[in-house]
């Protein structure tokens, strides 16, 4: 057994520095600091496996090779074995799903059954996940980080009727949803879903008419109905939705008489039972935006209210007060949009606009631990969507895991 005493060891490019062949042991007394700089800084065409520190994100990240780019080692443990591509089956890295919506693909306003997926830390197209039990639009998402809820819902447009189903697939196959067994309190659609790691909250609807009723279920468990929670302080549907671990946030939405947007923020403690509180408002009163929190910044993005708007706020999650701005979308302004992330990226897509193409396919992203503009992450598999409500998203990495 032979020694190497470095205090700087380096390899790049494979012209500088020994290759180290077979097995070989690093032992220090102290610790290992990686090559760290930032996003922009990462070398080019490194070999797969090259480790580095972000100083950008302030987390660990390593290159998967080719195409596939980097990806970011959260406190979470993601797996590093295995490709996490958009492709990928194996569970690993952090994965959104896209389920249902409607479009006008085959006739005017359709809703599908189909359900798409991407790795957050690519850039890329989704793939063909897998589908709902029926074709639904208006359903609330909820996750813990293997499985994902679809409650609600409503069929076709055109007789509009809503369901009480609570229907689940898992994140690391494309097995189809299957009914759980279970049902909500009464038949929903176009209200919001959030929780923490064990359970979920079911709020606010507008069909069959607008409600501030609020369930909760325990994601892991098959078979069981929902039960009550509390109440918002304000019958709305198409709301805002997201949360921190503790947390559980709500805002503004539509609401009565018809049309009327409030820009208010609510909060509660999502492992207790009761009425949510004041947090603050939003820059401006909007609904049917996407939604999404690290568990320390939360997001509000896009909407209509009282024009459709590519504007995004954010928030503080663990404190109260008012949104500030964010950026903006960079595709397109409108309502309808799916959205959902990983501790430190963001993807907002879909939707629906006034403009020549009103359905969208693009998908865009945001560095949650930054502020600015939004760029072009990708675009859905086939056709253009609407998520119905802003809420046909979520991930097995969002931030109330």
């Amino acid at each position: 057994m032979s020694e190497l005493k470095v205090s700087n060891l380096r390899k790049e490019h494979g012209k500088e520095g020994p290759d180290l062949v077979g097995i070989t042991t690093l032992t220090s007394q102290h610790y290992m600091v990686p090559p760290s700089g930032t996003t922009k800084e990462r070398p080019e065409n490194p070999e797969a496996g090259t480790l580095r520190y972000n100083t950008d994100t302030g987390n660990l990240e390593y290159f998967r090779g080719g195409q596939l780019g980097w990806e970011t080692i959260h406190k979470k443990s993601y797996n590093l074995g295995g490709a996490a591509t958009s492709g990928s089956i194996d569970g690993t890295g952090a994965r959104a799903i896209f389920s249902g919506g409607y479009t006008p693909a085959g006739s005017p306003n359709s809703c599908f059954n189909n359900v798409d997926a991407l790795t957050l830390a690519t850039l890329g197209n989704t793939i063909d996940f897998n589908n709902l039990t029926a074709s639904l639009t208006g359903g609330m998402t909820v996750a813990d980080s293997t499985r994902c809820i679809y409650a609600g819902g409503r069929g076709p447009l055109a007789n509009g009727t809503a369901i009480n189903e609570i229907q689940y697939c898992t994140f690391s196959t494309q097995a189809d949803y299957v009914d759980g067994g279970g049902n909500l309190t009464s038949t929903w659609a176009y209200g919001v879903g959030l929780g923490d790691k064990t359970r979920g909250l079911i709020a606010g609807k507008s069909v069959p008419s607008y409600v501030g009723t609020v369930d909760y279920i325990t994601i892991q468990s098959v078979g069981q109905n929902a039960q009550d929670f509390g109440d918002l302080h304000t019958a709305k549907g198409y709301c805002f939705g997201m949360s921190s671990s503790t947390r559980g946030i709500i805002a503004a939405g539509l609401y009565c008489c018809p049309g009327v947007t409030p820009k208010n923020i609510e909060y509660v403690n999502i492992q207790t039972t009761g009425s949510f509180a004041d947090f603050g408002d939003l820059t401006t009163g909007r609904y049917e935006g996407g939604s999404m929190a690290n568990g320390i910044r939360g997001i509000f993005a896009a909407g209509y209210g009282p024009n459709y708007t590519n504007k995004i706020d954010y928030i503080n999650m663990a404190s109260k007060g008012d949104a500030v701005e964010f950026g903006r979308l960079t595709n397109v302004a409108g309502t309808g949009k799916y959205a959902a992330n990983s501790p430190t990226r963001g993807v907002i897509g879909g939707g629906y606009n006034s403009g020549s193409d009103p359905f969208s396919t693009k998908i865009d992203y945001i560095e949650l631990t930054t502020l600015g503009n939004s760029q072009d992450f990708g675009d859905f598999q086939g056709f253009g969507r609407r998520s119905g409500n802003g809420d046909g998203a979520t991930s097995n990495a969002h931030g109330g895991l």
